[in-house]
């Protein structure tokens, strides 16, 4: 963590923490679900390395920023708005927006609702989406009835119970579970009759990536902040479907990056080609579509020198604009 400083600002009405590294051109850093800043770690000393400005944000709901009572204040609307107020808290007026799982989607989006905003944008895990001809929770129950994780989500004080009863537990199988060091790919789907966490396999020991104080600042950073604010987010999943439709069919177009690791759960539920037809269709300036063999879906976290590479090189050829 050598030279990444932490400080709260005050953006969209709420107060957020940051953690950042480096001067130079911005480049903010979106982390995903159940994570936090804390997964950027190594992005933020190679990109300030690299010349830039890199802040990675606690989001909405997570650990050090706050967590609004109301369901309905985790839109996409929200989200995307945090990112362009953070842009303006940082006196800048556009950056190039990186995000991963969950900060992908809001990455996408910022790129799709405040173009003028983005330089480019990149994202890890989950690919661009094009927004769907029904609301997700049907499209997903039909799908899958209601074992997909996503449905299991939607009942509030469920999830946050099974996740929270043992956060050691919680976070040692999610991020062994869904990574590219476990026995199978998860399917995405909680057992019939069982627990989400269970459907994670449990580490005998820990790959060499992930360390005890990693699972311990995780559990230090839920125990405080809970899982309620980030679970949000997925019940606003038909309101977001909702809210966006004036931007249906429309592109992204600026120069956009997708890496994922070839075992991601994510991109395992994906047939690749119809995939990249569909990003080459809804993005103008795609610059690459790189799978990482052996990869699952903690990629920043598994794989910080390819990731590393990757994001430096797509920020310095964003870094006017």
């Amino acid at each position: 963590m050598t030279g990444i400083t932490r400080r709260h600002l005050e953006v969209n009405g709420l107060r957020m923490h940051l953690a950042e590294a480096g001067t130079g051109p911005l480049v903010l850093l979106l982390h995903g679900f159940p994570e936090s800043a804390y997964s950027w770690r190594s992005q933020l000393t190679a990109l300030a390395e690299a010349g830039f400005h890199a802040v990675a944000p606690d989001q909405r709901g997570y650990a050090g920023t706050d967590r609004p009572a109301a369901t309905e204040d985790y839109t996409i609307l929200h989200l995307v708005g945090d990112v362009v107020a953070l842009i303006d808290a940082l006196g800048e007026r556009t950056a190039t927006v990186v995000g991963h799982d969950w900060g992908a989607i809001v990455a996408w989006q910022t790129a799709l609702l405040r173009p003028e905003r983005v330089r480019g944008v990149a994202a890890l895990s989950v690919p661009y989406m094009p927004r769907g001809s029904r609301p997700p929770m049907a499209a997903l129950r039909a799908a899958y009835g209601d074992a997909h994780y996503q449905v299991y989500f939607q009942r509030p004080g469920v999830a946050e119970a099974e996740l929270g009863a043992d956060l050691d537990e919680t976070f040692r199988r999610a991020l062994y579970g869904l990574s590219g060091d476990s026995p199978r790919v998860w399917p995405m789907l909680v057992p019939e009759g069982g627990r989400l966490v269970e459907s994670w396999p449990r580490p005998g020991r820990l790959p060499a990536w992930l360390t005890e104080d990693d699972i311990a600042t995780y559990v230090r950073e839920y125990s405080a902040g809970g899982f309620t604010g980030p679970l949000n987010w997925y019940r606003n999943l038909d309101r977001n479907w909702a809210l966006t439709a004036a931007w249906d069919g429309a592109p992204i177009t600026m120069p956009a990056l997708l890496l994922a690791g070839d075992l991601d759960p994510v991109i395992a539920a994906f047939d690749l080609r119809r995939l990249r037809g569909s990003m080459r269709a809804h993005i103008r300036d795609l610059r690459g579509f790189e799978l990482i063999p052996g990869a699952g879906h903690w990629l920043q976290q598994e794989r910080p020198a390819e990731v590393n590479a990757a994001l430096t090189d797509f920020a310095a050829a964003t870094a006017t604009g």
